[in-house]
């Protein structure tokens, strides 16, 4: 026994040396690279342990966002924001004691008028469907007003895609397909589908890159594709194309796109038949024709002259002309992959840019005509009320929804990952990633938001939330007293049947 015993310490004394040993050996080879580098001056001055810099400055994020940010501190969605979207699709109530950590007196601060008669269980209403492209041969009927925004296959993942599209059939709102192309799992849900097109044309091109007619009617005679969206520009990267990075072009990604697998996928900054507004009109009719079916931009506004500019063209062409309706994106950033100069710098901010388009449509006699989409942050009821007292139609959402399936803010989306399965394409990681309880979440979601911005609306004294107006919402100046959006903004005036 003593033996035994006295051999097992031997073994572990030699192991410990020789795991000491390769320490040793490892420690000196990291000194010998780094004092033998020129390109990182802190590794040369300070060899092995200046490496430290580096590992604490990949550790910062992280130990920011769980132990050091408060919780609404942190870019570009803080953890009160997460944190809501969470108990929402888990279906846990939003209800809190002691008072708000909302900065009600911060100017930007938005807040709502409550009325002195709120409305009685009785007197609430549902906001009603809305038609989209009345003028078209198969014009679609939104029955909600909160709906799922672009996020196309390859910058989500499969999992990912199977759960909002059966959220969406649950909770009977739209999915957009983003400008990725129609993927087998879009359609397994069974909901209604926004196809959107891109600059690169994936789903609907031939062989140059071109829009195929051929395909896009064929796409079209799928009874799921109810809308057309366009996209001129979107707010993670105004004025670029799509990016998707290599490590993320599967082959089954590539196969959709029309594209090869392993490469980078780089749309180009425009669509090459729309260089001015004539041409655009031109697109839009070709697909509107082709399709049957209502026909919309998405956009992110910075040049407020083109706005004029595109009303001018669709009143001399005829109202019949005009886009079915507008998705308004912010320029702040969004779900996709972006140069920092330009998610950082370029673009209105949807803040901004909603009210812009509204009162522009409203003064050119447009505004009957065209459906505006508001997208961009807005992930909250707050966010969500806002927009509608600002004029939207329906509000739009991707990273809203991306929370809704787990998304921690990883900031991992371009590298492929992702540690809740979300936007990467490794089926280990994917695995986590539960299609049949994510959708249950994405449902809930919606649900929770058509409930609480309605629970606004009925504290303002109306019945259902597109009844909202710029009355109902006042903004923080900076003296710390608020207006109302009527009187910083003006212009449009609200809805009478809606």
């Amino acid at each position: 026994m003593l033996d035994f015993l006295f051999n097992s310490l031997l073994f572990l004394a030699g192991l410990f040396i020789f795991m000491l040993g390769l320490g040793v050996l490892a420690l000196v080879v990291l000194y010998v690279l780094d004092v033998n580098q020129t390109k990182q001056a802190i590794r040369h001055n300070y060899p092995v342990i200046g490496r430290l810099r580096y590992l604490f400055e990949h550790l910062g994020v992280f130990f920011r966002q769980y132990f050091f940010a408060m919780d609404r501190e942190e870019m570009p969605f803080n953890r009160e924001q997460r944190n809501w979207v969470y108990r929402a699709a888990k279906g846990i109530t939003n209800t809190q004691p002691f008072g708000s950590t909302n900065n009600a007196r911060a100017p930007g601060a938005f807040l709502f008028a409550n009325g002195a008669y709120p409305q009685l269980q009785e007197e609430i209403s549902a906001a009603r469907p809305l038609e989209i492209g009345p003028g078209c041969r198969n014009p679609y009927v939104a029955t909600s007003f909160f709906n799922i925004s672009g996020m196309s296959f390859g910058s989500i993942s499969e999992a990912a895609v199977r759960a909002l599209s059966g959220g969406a059939t649950m909770a009977n709102c739209w999915l957009n397909t983003g400008e990725g192309g129609l993927a087998p799992a879009h359609l397994e849900g069974g909901c209604d589908l926004v196809f959107q097109i891109g600059t690169a044309k994936y789903g609907v091109r031939d062989d140059q890159g071109a829009l195929d007619d051929k395909r896009l009617a064929e796409l079209a005679a799928l009874p799921q594709v109810v809308m057309f969206e366009i996209k001129l520009s979107q707010g993670a990267k105004p004025g670029k194309g799509g990016i998707l990075p290599g490590v993320k072009v599967t082959d089954q990604i590539a196969a959709i796109r029309g594209i090869p697998a392993g490469l980078d996928s780089i749309s180009p900054n425009r669509h090459l038949e729309a260089a001015n507004d004539g041409e655009l009109l031109n697109l839009i009719a070709r697909v509107r024709d082709i399709t049957g079916k209502p026909v919309g931009i998405k956009t992110v506004i910075g040049d407020q002259a083109w706005l004029d500019g595109f009303c001018d063209a669709i009143k001399e062409r005829g109202e019949a002309s005009a886009p079915d309706f507008i998705t308004i994106d912010g320029g702040d950033g969004g779900s996709g992959a972006a140069p920092v100069s330009l998610m950082d710098y370029v673009g209105l901010p949807v803040t901004e840019a909603l009210p812009l388009v509204v009162d522009r449509l409203e003064d050119r006699g447009l505004r009957d005509r065209i459906k505006v989409i508001a997208s961009g942050k807005l992930i909250n009821a707050g966010d969500v009320a806002w927009a509608l007292c600002c004029g939207a139609d329906f509000v739009v959402s991707a990273r809203g929804f991306m929370f809704s399936l787990g998304c921690i803010q990883a900031m991992q989306c371009h590298l492929n990952t992702c540690p809740t399965g979300v936007t990467t394409h490794d089926p280990d990681l994917q695995k986590g990633l539960d299609p049949a309880d994510k959708s249950v979440r994405v449902a809930n979601y919606v649900s929770n938001m058509i409930y609480s911005v309605s629970l606004i609306a009925h504290s303002c004294g109306v019945p259902h939330p597109r009844a909202l107006t710029r009355q109902h919402c006042r903004l923080v100046q900076d003296d710390g007293r608020s207006r109302s959006l009527a009187e910083v903004y003006g212009g449009w005036r609200g809805r009478e049947t809606q």
